[in-house]
This record gives C-alpha cells, sequence and structure tokens, in this order.
C-alpha cells in the first residue's frame, strides 16, 4: 500500500451499501445545486477579477507594511481562451487545525 492509497478493503452489508448510495444521491444534488450557483455567478466573477485588476493597477498592492507598488498592465495575466473557472470539491480537510463547517475556535 502507497503512502496516497488509503483504501482498505471490505465488505458492506446491504443496509450499509443502500445507505452509501442514499449518500451518494444526496451529496451529488448538493453539489450540482452549489455549481449550478457558482455558474450563475460567472458574469459577477468577471466583474470582480475587473475591479481587482483595476485596484492593483492605480493603488498597487502592499509589498511591506505600507508600501505599496503598482502593476504596469502589461503585467497583468491575459485570461486563458475558452477555459472557464470551475467549482473545485474537495474532500476532507488539509490538517486538524482547519476550522470545519465555518466555526472557528
Amino acid at each position: 500500500m502507497t503512502f496516497k492509497n488509503l483504501y482498505i478493503e471490505h465488505e458492506r452489508s446491504a443496509e450499509a451499501e443502500e445507505w452509501v448510495k442514499g449518500e451518494v444521491t444526496e451529496q451529488e444534488a448538493r453539489f450540482a445545486k452549489i455549481e449550478a450557483s457558482m455558474e450563475a455567478l460567472a458574469p459577477t466573477r468577471e466583474k470582480w477579477y475587473q475591479e481587482f485588476f483595476d485596484r492593483i493597477c492605480t493603488n498597487g498592492f502592499n509589498v511591506d507594511g505600507d508600501d505599496k507598488m503598482r502593476i504596469p498592465e502589461s503585467d497583468l495575466p491575459s485570461k486563458p481562451q475558452n477555459r472557464r473557472d470551475q467549482v473545485v470539491w474537495k474532500y476532507g480537510v488539509d490538517s486538524d487545525d482547519t476550522p470545519r463547517n465555518g466555526q472557528g475556535d
């Protein structure tokens, strides 16, 4: 078993298998809803990107303390062709100190 292969062979009862199928169906429905709302945000997100680029070109960003550096428009990234933003669904957390469900300590 490699470090990233965390699968452990096991058998599930029919009841547990049915529960898992129900959970998967519910999660896929929730994810489809999240994905649809993220797609609906696409035009607004484009506006946010442009506002950010305008802000760092005019006001700059903090380099150290109160020191700001303006970014020339020639240094701004260009949008990749034929690529859209996508919802990234990540399972689990990276460490035990990561807040879960938006709940901080």
